[in-house]
Order: structure tokens, then sequence, then C-alpha cells
């Protein structure tokens, strides 16, 4: 009884507190990939790697070879980490700039993707579930829909972007009404006081969505909001022969969300995580590489983000208090033994380093605290378990490594 309490006890420490961050970006990345400068992936891997997002949402693709390099150069260079979405042209129109979503396949699933048509170009639809390890009893989903509302002032413009809106917001009233709903993308607003942006909000919508930093006013070319402008990063675009100048002195760029957001713990945003990234609040109407720019953001990444595109990322985290299966570094691996199959179904594969000499005793527990399985090795490089007797669920292993972490793996 000693035995198991402990283990208990043990294990409760390690999951009653979780607390699990999901990084979002939403970024234009200008006419990918045909827009100069050559080799733009190489310089989006950069700032790609800066920020590291779970969730990756662009607009101004064209053509499905350009998603597919994002994916392979900027993203999955190294390892396998990112899928994304299915590429589909653009079916409002003739335009063949499109929205895509890039994700963290050790944190999602995408469940479903799906177009919604509008007068000027589609928004696009996907909905992540969360891979935690509760999702089949008690499941989190996040709505995602990316956009690229109608450019340019004057009423008529502003009149499309208010249709394009509406579009959003009819078809929220099909969706369930306690969704986590995320809705970026670039916006096109000038102000607060725009059809759009009132539409979007409106607190007698299906889904009542919100903007996460709270801040009305008249956007454009105002020194007083020069900390959340993210358009344009250059002063010409000259240089390029692609994009807008004029500096730094619009807030096109958005993520807004679902009200439930701002406090439920199954999935809430972060406060003070909302930036222009790569604004450091001081480069108003300038480029955004301007030497006396300077702040947080690096000149170095102020420099890729000028050649990468007229537009700078927004980025905000989001926390959710559910445990994702393969969220922390001792999931997977120690200094010593690290798992080769973390869901598994009839065998666990463990891998012990060749340095380790000593002798290692296995103690695997199930979500009870309850002792399932031990076994002692000794010179063994390479261990399976036999684990097909076991019920599905989640368990932990023990090991008698000094400071060594508590490995865990998922049974189907």
């Amino acid at each position: 009884m000693k035995s198991i309490l402990y283990s208990t006890l043990f294990l409760f420490a390690f999951t009653v507190n979780a607390q699990e961050t999901i990084k979002t970006m939403f970024y234009n990345v200008l006419e990918f990939p045909f827009a100069n400068p050559a080799n733009r992936s190489l310089i989006l891997r950069d700032i790609l790697d800066e920020y590291e997002p779970d969730i990756f949402m662009i607009c101004e693709l064209q053509g499905e070879a350009g998603a597919e390099e994002i994916l392979t150069v900027s993203l999955n260079y190294q390892s396998n980490t990112y899928s994304r979405a299915e590429y589909i042209t653009n079916q409002s129109s003739g335009s063949d700039l499109q929205q895509m979503m890039y994700y963290k396949t050790s944190k999602f699933s995408l469940e479903t993707s799906e177009v919604i048509i509008t007068e000027v170009r589609d928004i696009n639809r996907y909905l992540l579930k969360l891979n935690t390890v509760d999702q089949d009893s008690d499941p989190v989903f996040l709505d995602l829909y990316v956009t690229h509302l109608k450019s340019s002032q004057g009423s008529e413009n502003q009149n499309l972007r208010l249709d394009m809106v509406t579009e959003l917001t009819t078809h929220l009233e099909s969706v369930d009404p306690n969704s986590f709903v995320i809705f970026a993308g670039d916006f096109n607003l000038y102000s607060s006081i725009e059809p759009a942006y009132i539409e979007l909000l409106d607190e007698t919508n299906a889904i009542v969505m919100v903007d996460p930093i709270h801040t009305l006013g008249a956007w454009h070319n105002n020194e007083d909001f020069q900390d959340i402008h993210t358009q344009s990063t250059r002063i010409s675009s000259g240089p390029f022969g692609a994009g807008a100048g004029g500096g730094l002195d619009d807030r096109f760029d958005f993520i807004t969300m679902s009200e439930n957001m701002e406090s439920d713990p199954k999935m809430h945003f972060i406060t003070d995580t909302y930036h222009s990234f790569g604004n450091n609040g001081n480069c108003y109407n300038e480029n955004i590489n301007n030497e006396n720019c300077t702040g947080i953001y690096s000149q170095e990444t102020r420099d890729n983000l000028y050649n990468m595109s007229d537009h700078l990322p927004v980025i905000m985290e989001l926390e959710t208090n559910k445990e994702f299966i393969l969220s922390s570094p001792e999931f997977v691996t120690s200094n010593v033994i690290s798992i080769i199959n973390t869901l598994v179904t009839n065998q666990l594969i463990i891998s012990v380093s060749e340095e380790y000499s000593e002798k290692v005793t296995f103690i695997i527990y199930n979500s009870l605290g309850q002792k399932v399985l031990e076994y002692d090795a000794e010179n063994e490089n390479s261990i399976i378990f036999d684990v097909s007797f076991l019920q599905s669920g989640l368990f932990y292993i023990k090991t008698n490594i000094p400071n060594g972490a508590v490995l865990k793996f998922i049974k189907r």
C-alpha cells in the first residue's frame, strides 16, 4: 500500500498543474514564392526559427508548390515536425492569392478543412484537434479561419470587407457556440469604426469575437499606434518590385479570437503575448530595419522581415490546462534512455545510451500509480517490452538512474 501511495503521489505531482502553451503566428508572405528577392523560403526559415510557432497561418500564397516549399525548406528542414492543410485553389474569384495553415503534428491533428466563398477571396477554415492525453474522453478543438480581406480605402472596398466578414459571422451560426475560434488574416482595416471590424466584434453574433489587445482607434498613419503597426516594412517597394511602400503606419494584420478564450482554462489567451513581430515600437513611417529602430528585435531579425514581405507577422500565445501527449521533454527522452515509440499497441521499445554501463531497472506504472511491469536491463542498448496485455491509457516509466526523468507513453 505504501508503494502504491508513493507512486500515486509521485505521478500526481507531475500531472496536477499541467499547463501547455500554444504559439500562433499569422503572416502575409507577399506573393510567395514569386516576389523578389529570390530564396525567400530561407529568409522565412530564419524568421520562424526565432519564434517557433505551433500554428503558422499565412496569406498571399501563390500555388501548391509554394505551400510545399514553405513546409520542406522553411519548417521541416531539420525534421518532420510540421504538416500542412490541403492546398485548394481560390474558389471565390480568379485571384491566385490563397491562404494556408501549418501545424506541429506533435500537438495537433487536422480534423477537417473547408472553404467559405466570398465576393473577393476565400476564407479558409481548419479544425484542429489537440493531441491530449484524454482526447478520447474530453477532446479539445481549435477552429481556425484564415482570410485576406479586400484591400484599399474607399466606401466600396469597406463594403466588400464587410461582406466578407458577414460571410464568416453567418457561417459561425452553424458552429457549436462553445467552440474555440480564431479568425486571423490581413484584414486591411484602417480603423476600429470600419463596418467590417464592428460586424466582427458584434456582441449579438452567434459566437462573439474579440480583439485580444482591445485597441480601438484610427490606426492608419497614427503614431499613437506605432507599436501595433504591421505594414509597410518598407519606405519604398522599388528594390523589390512588389508590395507596398510608405513605411510602418498601418495595422492591417490581426489574430482575433472567440470571447470564451479570455477565461476558459481549456483554451485561453495569455495576456501580453500578442505582438507585431519585429516591431520595436519606434519605427513609425520607417523601414523596419532602420538602424535607429532598436529594441528587443535584433537588426538581423528586422533585416529578414524587411526582405521577406511588406507585412510583419502577428503572434499570440494560448494556454490549455490539458496535457499534450508529446509535449514535455521527459516524455520522449532523458540523458540516458529514450522511448522510440511513445504511442504503442503491442511493443514498447526503449533505447539505452551505449555510454551508460550500469544496470538499469525499469518500473512501469499506470495512471493510478500501480506498478504493472518491472525489468532489469544490463548491457542492453535496445529493449523491447511486451505491453499487449496492458489496458489503453497513459503509463509512466521510472528508473533507478540518478536524477533520471520520468518517461511516459500511451497504450492504444
